[in-house]
């Protein structure tokens, strides 16, 4: 069991998780390049998983692409009071000043699309579509994440149908798979969990259509489901349960479950062709309201019946995201890109913390796409994902987050004939 609980299960005991840095658009070379407005102008192995609709106007025969992001996550530093959660109800430390780890990832993924048959056409694609890691060392931060860590995969299979020469629709199914590790720990010694393990695969769909009115011009939409990622697995620590020299201390080693959503999207886009230039601009909504609470549950009743069974309320409001991208044939061998991003932040005040501080920010990205022959393509993109400092008061922080940042470089080598 120990194996199935994983980073979800672990940070919902610190009290907080996912924000915006939960969810990872950037699925390709194109899209990190446009700030993932890469959507009605999808024409290229990725478009399986970004429109597969777009999937009959490309092309026919098949194609490939593989390709590595390198994710850069910086300190983040924070200064203020953090009130210490041992014993209850615990009172404000005197301000203080501290800073997150630096942390390094290295992400593959892939895309693949196969020629037509008839009026269809297959994609499969595997992807990360979130992830999340902050680690907090010697200060009061790491009694709520001194360590958490999520990973998601996705691996979706896509079809596309062409009604029309203007007019084609497309969906398919998601297997989605998480598993992670988080451990927090009170540095007065009050308390020590650690947990790890992963998920069940989970199912899903997406379904999305484009329509060509004009010439060089595409509008789609698409809707992806949310996905239910329920949680199993083992939780082991101690805590102390009353007072004395020495304290009594009360060790587990038990079982627990929670579930917590992979929130649904919905997209909007419209991309135009001048020449060799294309713009595009594309609205995304995300739902992270079905988000409420936290409600994890303990095999040790013991446990259960402590602050750590607490439901805990999250209330997390849905998001837009504003995106603008364009790409730039210089020549038949090379392609610029460029893209702009506004992202709001899914977490109200009151129920922010390490475990995650988040923000609403800005999304700057620039790439190359170099074609050392007609079927051979070699890219290169970076993204650099900007925060907002943001205040914060409430129950367990009066402080503030400052250089919340996050950065991407992806590369990849793509094939078709």
């Amino acid at each position: 069991m120990r194996k199935e609980l994983g980073g979800l299960s672990l940070f919902l005991l610190a009290g907080a998780v996912f924000a915006g840095g939960y969810k990872i658009p950037e699925q390709s070379l194109r899209s990190t390049g446009t700030a993932g407005a890469y959507f009605s102008s999808a024409n290229a192995p990725d478009a399986s998983y970004y429109n597969p609709a777009n999937m009959s106007f490309m092309k026919d025969g098949w194609g490939l692409e593989v390709g590595v992001r390198y994710i850069v996550l910086p300190s983040i530093k924070f200064s203020g009071r953090v009130r210490n959660p041992f014993p209850p109800p615990g009172s404000f430390t005197s301000s203080q000043s501290f800073s997150s780890e630096r942390e390094d990832f290295l992400v593959p993924y892939f895309h693949y699309v196969s020629p037509k048959v008839g009026a269809l056409r297959f994609g499969f694609s595997f992807t990360t579509p979130g992830g999340l890691s902050k680690s907090w060392e010697d200060n009061m931060a790491q009694s709520y994440a001194k360590t958490f860590h999520l990973e998601v995969y996705e691996a979706s299979l896509a079809v596309s149908y062409a009604i029309s020469e203007m007019l084609s629709i497309g969906g398919g199914l998601r297997g989605v798979y998480s598993r992670g590790e988080v451990e927090y720990a009170h540095l007065g010694g009050g308390y020590s969990i650690s947990m790890e393990g992963d998920t069940d695969i989970k199912p899903g769909f997406f379904a999305s259509v484009s329509v060509r009115p004009v010439k060089n011009l595409t509008l789609s939409t698409l809707y992806r489901s949310k996905v239910d990622l329920d949680i199993k697995g083992d939780a082991s620590g101690y805590m102390v349960t009353g007072m004395g020299s020495p304290p009594p201390i009360y060790s587990f080693d038990t079982s627990g479950s929670v579930k917590i959503p992979l929130p649904a999207e919905w997209r909007l886009g419209a991309s135009y062709r001048f020449g060799a230039t294309t713009v595009e601009l594309t609205y995304e909504r995300t739902f992270w309201s079905d988000y409420e609470k936290l409600d994890f549950n303990f095999g040790d009743p013991n446990v259960e019946g402590s602050s750590f069974g607490d439901p805990r309320p999250k209330d997390w409001k849905d998001t837009n995201t504003y995106r603008l991208g364009i790409m730039h044939d210089f020549n038949e061998k090379l392609t610029g890109m460029l893209g702009i991003a506004y992202d709001e932040t899914p977490v109200p005040e009151r129920t922010l913390g390490f475990e995650l501080p988040d923000s609403d920010g800005w999304i700057f990205s620039l790439g190359g796409i170099y074609r050392p022959e007609p079927k051979v393509e070699i890219g290169a993109a970076y993204l650099y994902f900007m925060k907002k400092d943001r205040s914060v008061t409430n129950d367990r922080i009066d402080g503030k987050f400052k250089d919340i940042s996050a950065q991407m470089l992806t590369l990849s080598i793509a094939y078709s004939f």
